[in-house]
């Protein structure tokens, strides 16, 4: 924050300084509730995308009349363990809104001022930035940008946050994974009465000793179904806890001070 107020005796810098660590997403809302531009940029502080291709965002956004423009990285230098994790959220993100971007994962985007305020008024608790855009969005695209090395430091998304990402996504824009459960159920019902008269017809052929000796192979099976039991009600108990979470309806950030751009200011 120290570093950061430096810049702020620029007379178009805002450092926006919020309460705690609301989270990457929180943060850049946080943002688009201070800045006033007709078109919004976000990056990365990690220098992975060069600032140099911002004026080729606005390039673009401009001679194209897009509301938003997205950037895929051109030869990525991250390690596999952040590479996979990102192509399986951008096979999801494409799936679910319908929208055939490449490269989700890379927040150096541009925003057209409509499409900010409308996320502004979400308010939702749990969002996926570059997804909720294109639900407002009438004009998107992507274009080609570089991609660095980091410079230091490391990753703040470990195995665990892209896991609960991923889930953020899909439950902020989509009820499939209910439905699928409720169809899994349909199946393994199906699957429980066509078993059940399998093992009493086998009875019937082969006598009581066979069935003593099949209920390893029904434990088994009830063990298969019992976890995916527990599997489902996880993936129930994720959806509940985001009602939950929006029902208490708690601010997603607090903004403690903004630095610059006419002097230090309290907000709330």
């Amino acid at each position: 924050l120290s570093l950061l107020k430096q810049f702020a005796s620029h007379p178009f810098v805002k450092v926006v300084e919020l309460t705690r660590n609301y989270g990457q997403h929180a943060a850049i809302m946080a943002g688009f509730s201070v800045v006033r531009g007709d078109r919004v940029v976000t990056m990365d502080a990690d220098l992975q995308n060069p600032p140099e291709e911002i004026p080729n965002l606005i390039r673009v956004m401009e001679e194209g009349n897009y509301d938003v423009v997205g950037t895929i990285r051109k030869g990525r230098k991250d390690s596999f363990l952040r590479i996979f994790p990102s192509k399986i959220i951008n096979m999801v993100a494409r799936k679910i809104t319908g929208v055939s971007m490449r490269d989700w994962g890379c927040m150096l985007r541009a925003y057209s001022r409509p499409v900010v305020e409308r996320m502004i008024a979400c308010h939702e608790q749990a969002t996926f930035i570059p997804a909720l855009a294109t639900v407002f969005a009438k004009r998107v695209t992507e274009i080609e940008v570089m991609h660095e090395e980091r410079f230091g430091g490391k990753s703040n998304y470990p195995l665990r946050k892209l896991i609960n990402l991923q889930f953020d996504l899909v439950a902020s824009f989509s009820d499939l994974p209910m439905k699928l459960i409720m169809y899994g159920g349909i199946l393994m019902s199906f699957l429980g009465v066509c078993f059940g008269a399998l093992l009493a017809i086998a009875r019937l052929v082969y006598g009581a000793r066979w069935a003593a000796e099949g209920i390893f192979t029904l434990f088994a099976i009830l063990f298969v179904f019992v976890g995916l039991q527990f599997f489902a009600l996880g993936v129930i108990g994720e959806y509940i806890g985001r009602i939950f979470r929006e029902v208490r309806k708690r601010p997603e950030y607090v903004i403690e001070n903004i630095h610059g751009a006419k002097g230090d200011g309290e907000a709330s």
